[in-house]
């Protein structure tokens, strides 16, 4: 028991500071009321810092991804919290400056930010599962919150439809692979991972354990918006709030590959860095189509938010080429661990999806209304040099353009795609860069000159300096973190370390054992 409470130590102060900020977000004091964010911010900070101190856990599957997983989302958790600055009660503190009383029952600010800080704490415990009970309520946990964040967001229709339309959706991913894991367990009579994993490997995947992985990955694709499960980016992402979008496109993205990477290191990489062969068919399909519907889609698009949702669908299939690589042989090196090059470029693409996202929150086209058409960012290089520069840089890191960071990341799914022998997936991974290329190039294009077909629109910058900053931060992080590029990788590696089961000759025995006595059962009936 005292094992488990030291490893969600980081866990335990999210949930105290989110006691915290449910009362202090609602208190009459304008000052007190105006701490929340810090509040939320502190606690970001050191659950990051702990995480970062995490030891390994023994006996666990994947004993050392905690660390470096729980240290990147409370960073970039940090980065979403400055963007989310102004979302709700916008109105209400106007209504405060003019004179009028202050309504708690007409303020969102305490549940908002304690629903962001749920969401990043089941992200967290993700991380930390080694159970797929545990994975199933951590995952919840991470996507429940997000649904009330989606409609509270704007006071616009179009949120409140969108979180429907996502809540709807989301509950039938949940109930798809809460099935899966039901079969998973009625196949090896265990939750443990590492458990199920000692069971796969004793005795194979039997057609039920099969049935349960398949559709345990199938309800995973929607927490990652990967085919077929992908229809409700866009919408989504353009209903909600910018800042929010940004949320959406980093939380359930990360928590759904953690999910991913359980479930496929318990099924485990056979010679070769091969899964077994119904499994790695299905992922093939599911990322190729993913990235053509996801880059080709985007092709067709004039709202920037549904640019990137569909980006955000693409970027899901390239990673799952890494999940195709593996992990490789023991103590391979970075350029040939699928697993590390999917949990480093989790840490790329949290960083540099914020920025444009950051962007189109800190402009307005008419009061409170944010800026989403393409051509709401012509010029804005010159205009708003900062934003348009912002644009510019992170769209060209998505696009994997040397030497930023993006660039790097990209370069470690290729590596270990053709390290593994994935080369059709690395080659289609290839082909839908260069389709993606067109439209982050557009992105590029539009943001950097001042010419087009007629006037542009007339956007103000938002007052909420928070999201000026987070862009900020963004586009810096895609040239600046190249100078840690090498320890981040280092650290992904280390922590897409898989302890395998040891298959022992008794094992070998009671497994043998075991299918003889069902062979005379079925000779005897």
């Amino acid at each position: 028991m005292n094992e488990k409470l030291a490893l969600i130590v980081p866990e335990i102060v999210l949930f105290i500071a989110t006691c915290v900020v449910m009362i202090t977000g609602q208190w009459p004091s304008r000052a007190l009321r105006e701490i929340t964010p810090w509040i939320a911010a502190i606690a970001l900070f050191i659950a990051a810092m702990i995480g970062l101190n995490t030891e390994p856990t023994p006996g666990a599957l994947l004993p050392t991804i905690a660390p470096y997983a729980k240290a990147m989302i409370g960073f970039i958790g940090l980065l979403l919290l400055v963007n989310l600055s102004g979302v709700v009660d916008r109105q209400l503190e106007r209504d405060v400056d003019e004179g009028k009383p202050f309504l708690p029952l007409r303020s969102n600010r305490g549940e908002f930010y304690a629903f962001f800080l749920f969401s990043i704490t089941g992200l967290m415990l993700t991380a930390s599962a080694d159970d797929l009970i545990w994975l199933f309520l951590a995952l919840e946990l991470t996507s429940l919150p997000t649904y009330i964040m989606v409609a509270i967001s704007t006071q616009s229709n179009k949120s409140h439809e969108a979180s429907v339309k996502y809540f709807f959706l989301g509950a039938l991913g949940a109930a798809i692979f809460l099935y899966g894991f039901a079969l998973i367990y009625g196949a090896t009579g265990s939750t443990n991972l590492a458990e199920i994993a000692q069971h796969f490997a004793t005795h194979g995947l039997s057609p039920i354990g099969t049935a349960g992985i398949l559709v345990a990955l199938l309800g995973l694709c929607f927490k990652i918006a990967a085919f077929p499960m992908h229809f409700y980016t866009p919408d989504v992402y353009q209903g909600a709030a910018a800042p929010v979008s940004a949320m959406l496109a980093f939380v359930p993205k990360c928590a759904g590959f953690l999910g991913i990477i359980a479930i496929t290191a318990a099924v485990g990489w056979r010679e070769g860095g091969h899964l077994p062969e119904t499994v790695e068919s299905t992922l093939w399909i599911v990322a190729a189509v993913t990235m053509f519907a996801g880059n080709i889609l985007a092709l067709l698009q004039s709202s920037v938010k549904r640019i990137l949702a569909y980006s955000s669908i693409a970027h899901s299939g390239y990673m799952l080429v890494g999940i195709l690589a593996g992990p490789g042989e023991a103590g391979a090196p970075f350029y040939r661990n699928g697993l590390a090059a999917v949990l480093f470029y989790l840490a790329v693409y949290g960083v540099m999806s914020v920025g444009v996202f950051a962007v189109l929150g800190a402009l307005e086209t008419r009061k409170d209304e944010e800026a989403d058409d393409i051509e709401c960012l012509r010029g804005l290089a010159k205009t708003h040099p900062v934003l348009g520069w912002t644009v510019i840089l992170c769209a060209l890191s998505m696009l994997g353009f040397p030497p930023l960071l993006g660039f790097v990341g990209k370069l470690g799914l290729f590596a270990s795609g053709v390290s593994a022998g994935q080369i059709p997936i690395v080659v289609i991974l290839g082909i839908n860069s260069a389709i993606g290329a067109v439209y982050y190039l557009r992105l590029v294009a539009v943001a950097y000159l001042d010419k087009g077909q007629g006037p542009a629109p007339i956007v103000t910058s938002s007052r909420y300096a928070g999201r000026r900053i987070a862009a900020l931060c963004s586009a810096a992080g895609v040239v600046v973190l190249l100078l840690v590029a090498q320890p981040m990788a280092s650290a992904a590696q280390r922590a897409a370390r898989i302890d395998r089961p040891v298959i022992t000759h008794d094992d070998l025995h009671d497994a043998h054992a075991e299918t003889d006595l069902h062979h005379d059962d079925d000779h005897d009936s």
